[in-house]
């Protein structure tokens, strides 16, 4: 008996697994773990970028035939009433909806349930701004210079795209993409053919003006939509009240409406400064451009709302070294496009709007493609705040930058006139990036991508922005030329890096 079991222990030692063999079995799980995982990103990101693209250009799309219906100074009103709406959703949500991209971490297996308290939280502080806009109704009437149809819309959409929100940023989270990009294209493709048809028709149950009709046959789709949307949310999750999730989601996303309320008030501050400075028409002039630095913003946007979660999974995973490379060549994509844009800024605003009319809108494509260039790079700072929720700090530097932004408008728009806000805003972005950058590291002891190498990079593509404009006096034919030049050029030099991003999210198993 004694034999056998000596045997046996023997025969136990002899078939003892290799510490290096266990190693490389669990160097392999985590290289198939993080393949799985790009490649997820991979799928769903494309798919949340594709809609936000298709929806967002859409609008674009049939700018011109924005600008051609209606009056410079009505579609400056148009433009002045989207710039309200998104500040109003902000404020008036709590920017609750914020919290749940990072209450993945903290609430894995109650996901649906916490997105769903929230919602309900947000709906219960909308119902309460409305009922104070209901008071004070002729006052935000007169100061804004809305007529009635534009107020009820108001509350109405901040409801509806709240909901549209927490779908989206739940679903993106865990990597899935099917119900959030049906919702987004079935919402905002019905409201810009209805509104476009509409507006052609010229009258609906007595509305005649074009800009009334717009705005109904647009947002009626995207209010249904929405709160079908908030069906859903509330039935997946089952989860109307939970004192947990509302403490939680509550200490987040406070500290972040000043920050998300500022970076709206700074694209907003401009049009509506020259609105009650200047006046309508040049309200016009000056909004047409920021519709070219839209084109960029969709894509900044996009990307970025497809990248945070696979950088969320990499700082959770202490990859953080797998990040710095890939980033910094998005940040030198995005900084081509901005060249390329403002070197078509010609054509774009010719096709956009008309040369008689949106002449001098020209010259304003270049400082504001360059301060959405700057806000995109100052988000790999403040995203390391937010996950380490420190957004007391975010919001600090945010609500600096807008107010410096509103004195230097003020100043400026006085002492030269309405197209120097392009610039003024333009330089609160740059002092944006330092700020954020700073307390980045400052605050978490995390640094991405070193500000030295951001702001290089970004000063880079500032000169060559702003140097482009000298090519506007010249034929159209060697201005292209340049443009073809100079991409072929940059093509060459970041192939390499190209490449290797694209690596990332294509490695096998």
């Amino acid at each position: 008996m004694t034999n056998m079991s000596t045997n046996n222990k023997q025969e136990s030692q002899n078939f003892e697994i290799p510490d290096s063999m266990i190693e490389q079995v669990n160097n392999n799980a985590k290289a198939t773990s993080k393949a799985n995982l790009n490649r997820r990103a991979l799928t769903s990101g494309m798919f949340f970028v594709i809609a936000q693209l298709f929806a967002k250009g859409l609008t674009l799309i049939v700018t011109p035939v924005y600008t051609h219906m209606l009056t410079a100074g009505q579609y400056g009103l148009m433009r002045n009433y989207e710039s309200w709406l998104m500040t109003a959703y902000t404020i008036m949500s709590l920017c609750l909806w914020r919290s749940v991209d990072v209450a993945k971490q903290d609430f894995k297996n109650e996901y649906n349930e916490y997105t769903s308290s929230m919602h309900s939280l947000s709906y219960v502080s909308i119902a309460f701004f409305t009922a104070l806009m209901l008071i004070f109704k002729p006052q935000i009437q007169a100061f804004l210079e809305w007529d009635d149809i534009m107020f009820y819309f108001c509350p109405l959409y901040v409801f509806s795209y709240t909901s549209m929100l927490y779908l989206q940023r739940r679903d993106k989270q865990v990597l899935k993409y099917k119900l959030a990009t049906a919702a987004t294209l079935l919402t905002i493709i019905p409201g810009t053919l209805l509104g476009l048809y509409m507006m052609y028709r010229g009258s609906f149950f007595g509305v005649t003006d074009r800009l009334q009709l717009k705005i109904i046959g647009y947002y009626v789709p995207q209010v249904i939509g929405g709160f079908i949307m908030a069906a859903i949310i509330w039935t997946q999750g089952k989860k109307i009240y939970d004192k947990r999730y509302w403490i939680y989601g509550l200490k987040f996303s406070l500290p972040l409406i000043p920050e998300a309320e500022s970076v709206q008030i700074m694209n907003l501050s401009d049009k509506f400064m020259v609105q009650k400075m200047v006046g309508a028409t040049q309200t016009g002039i000056f909004a047409l451009p920021q519709t070219v630095s839209f084109i960029l913003a969709i894509l900044e946007d996009s990307v970025w709302n497809a990248w945070i979660p696979w950088l969320y999974e990499k700082i959770e995973r202490k990859e953080l070294k797998d990040v710095e490379g890939p980033w910094t060549t998005v940040m030198h994509i995005f900084g081509m496009i901005s060249w390329v844009l403002v070197a078509l800024a010609p054509e774009e605003i010719s096709i956009l709007g008309n040369k008689r009319d949106y002449a001098a809108s020209i010259y304003l494509v270049a400082p504001m493609l360059t301060g959405t260039l700057f806000r995109f790079y100052s988000y790999s700072y403040s995203a390391i705040q937010n996950y380490h929720k420190k957004t007391n700090w975010v919001a600090f530097g945010t609500v600096t930058t807008m107010l410096l932004n509103v004195v230097l408008n003020y100043i400026f728009i006085l002492k030269i006139n309405y197209m120097a806000a392009a610039y003024t805003t333009a330089i609160s972005f740059i002092v944006l990036l330092f700020m954020q950058g700073y307390l980045e590291h400052k605050i978490t002891g995390m640094v991405i991508v070193p500000l030295h190498k951001t702001v290089m990079i970004g000063a880079f593509y500032a000169v060559m922005n702003c140097a482009t404009m000298l090519l506007f006096g010249i034929p159209w034919f060697i201005r292209w030329g340049v443009i073809v030049v100079v991409c072929l050029a940059a093509l060459f030099v970041l192939k390499d890096q190209l490449l290797s991003v694209l690596g990332i999210f294509k490695k096998k198993k």
